[in-house]
């Protein structure tokens, strides 16, 4: 009895270890489609990436996948505490193509997000610019409810032109009424002062990076495509499943219902 037990425990065992290889070999497929492997050409690349690069393919710089898996578990690791202890993290992104990607994500979480032009001062100075926001969101309240009937229709026009202009500014950061927890950014090396505002007041960073990028200063580094939307569209992708499965019981519940 106690023989055929253990015969039992080695074949599961066996079964979870095949199933934790396959899921494996199922990631490195996944991201391989998407191109998450391809940096840049090698005359771009920053000497500190070089550890990340596996080698060269048509004068193209090849990441070396496990690495990314690596450094990528890494960060979804701390990504999860985050969501359990209900934080705020602020994607940013910017660049065309990449930025629909960073909104989508960030408002699927309810989070804030940079995906038009990074203000400066949005981390070092947060509290001039929440005081923007709140303009913002009193402005915008105002026309929702008709308060604009007031004025002429000459200060309407000019009303309307100045909102247009805030919304984009601020309408991604609108939920950001503190200091986020986190950064996610998509190519430290393109938004250098989001990443520069976040070391200087000690917020962890979470970076998707090429290999141009300096991950010098980056707590959660993740060698990787930054550049194609497909590459970066399976990472984010990934983070906001996980993010989702780590968030606290009763808020699942609450969307559930919803």
């Amino acid at each position: 009895m106690e023989e055929n037990n253990l015969l039992v425990q080695e074949e599961q065992k066996k079964s979870e270890a095949e199933i934790k290889t396959n899921e494996g070999f199922t990631k490195f497929e996944e991201m391989f489609k998407a191109g998450v492997h391809y940096g840049y050409s090698k005359t771009k690349r920053n000497p500190k990436m070089s550890p990340y690069i596996y080698g060269i393919k048509n004068n193209t710089e090849i990441f070396d996948l496990e690495k990314t898996e690596e450094y990528f578990a890494m960060a979804l690791g701390f990504l999860k505490e985050i969501a359990v202890e209900k934080k705020q993290i602020l994607f940013v992104g910017t660049k065309t193509g990449i930025n629909d990607i960073i909104k989508k994500a960030a408002e699927d979480l309810n989070m804030p997000y940079v995906a038009g032009r990074w203000l400066g001062g949005t981390l070092t100075n947060f509290k001039v610019i929440r005081g923007r926001v709140n303009e913002y969101e009193k402005l915008k309240n105002d026309i929702e409810t008709g308060n604009l009937q007031r004025y002429t229709k000459k200060e309407r026009v000019k009303i309307s032109k100045d909102f247009v202009k805030m919304e984009k500014n601020f309408k991604g950061i609108s939920l950001l009424v503190s200091l986020p927890a986190a950064l996610i950014i998509i190519d430290p090396k393109e938004e250098d002062t989001a990443a520069r505002e976040a070391k200087r007041l000690k917020i962890p960073v979470v970076a998707i990076m090429s290999s141009d990028c300096d991950p010098t200063g980056i707590e959660y580094p993740v060698p990787a495509n930054d550049a194609a939307v497909k590459s970066v569209e399976y990472l984010i992708n990934r983070i906001v499943k996980e993010y989702k499965t780590e968030k606290p019981i009763e808020e699942s519940l609450d969307e559930n219902k919803n």
